[in-house]
């Protein structure tokens, strides 16, 4: 089982998220790519750090939206999408090559990883990018979603994720961070509920009900309140359940 987390999402002189410490736990480093946040030295950093712990990184791409964080979204023209996501891919993947290491994998970040879950037209404007750039690259997805659809009729790969950390709804999508509850904290829940989902591919939804998921990696956002050590405690839980880790990229 793959262990993710969202790095690399500082700007400048502000600072967000421990990425140095939780790069002792993740195996894969979702990193910003400069349109949700990421300034090139803080990206640089990032991935730098990353190769040298022997952690996958895949470019966590968004829309242009710095001041929103990457979490409204926006009806972008589906040529224009694909052409911003094949930027951003490409400029992680400068400083990837520099660092001695590539781009395993793609994950869109915030509103458009959720818009791209329901909406075939912009899931399809980013696999677009993908197979443009490289068709063998994976795209890390919720499972059942237009955007792994949208990745099979193209021949692109697509990996499940899981969000030990979020909450979801009856459909196997994210409660929205809008909603109370939406975002979880407590250690020892994130870890248990990691566990379920590596082990019995399903997770309990905000109403008390239960979904399916088939997930190859697992998620700890990197901006979680006590994101170390939800990841420390979900990495420990896994591994005292007898699951392997290692990046799926």
């Amino acid at each position: 089982m793959d262990l993710n987390s969202d790095l690399g999402e500082g700007y400048g002189r502000w600072a967000l998220g421990d990425d140095a410490a939780l790069l002792e736990v993740v195996t894969s480093a979702n990193v910003a790519c400069g349109f949700h946040a990421g300034d090139p030295a803080t990206i640089d950093r990032t991935v730098r750090t990353a190769v040298e712990r022997g952690v996958a990184v895949g470019a966590q791409v968004s829309y242009p939206d710095l001041v929103g964080f990457g979490r409204r979204e926006i009806d972008v023209p589906p040529d224009d999408l694909t052409a911003d996501v094949l930027y951003q891919i490409g400029a992680l993947e400068a400083f990837a090559k520099a660092a001695g290491s590539r781009v395993r994998y793609v994950k869109p970040h915030g509103a458009l990883y959720n818009r791209i879950a329901r909406d075939p037209v912009q899931a399809a404007a980013v696999v677009e990018a993908i197979r443009r750039y490289d068709p063998a690259l994976p795209l890390l997805t919720l499972p059942g979603s237009a955007a792994m659809e949208a990745a099979r009729e193209a021949g692109v790969p697509a990996v499940g994720e899981g969000f030990a950390d979020r909450a979801y709804t009856g459909e196997g999508r994210l409660v929205s961070r809008r909603e109370p509850g939406a975002v979880l904290d407590d250690p020892g829940l994130v870890a248990a509920r990691a566990v379920v989902m590596a082990t019995e591919h399903r997770v309990e939804t905000a109403d008390g009900g239960q979904v399916a998921v088939e997930v190859r990696s697992l998620c700890v956002h990197g901006d979680t309140p006590g994101a170390v050590d939800l990841a420390r405690a979900v990495r420990s839980a896994l591994e005292e359940a007898g699951v392997p880790l290692g990046a799926f990229a």
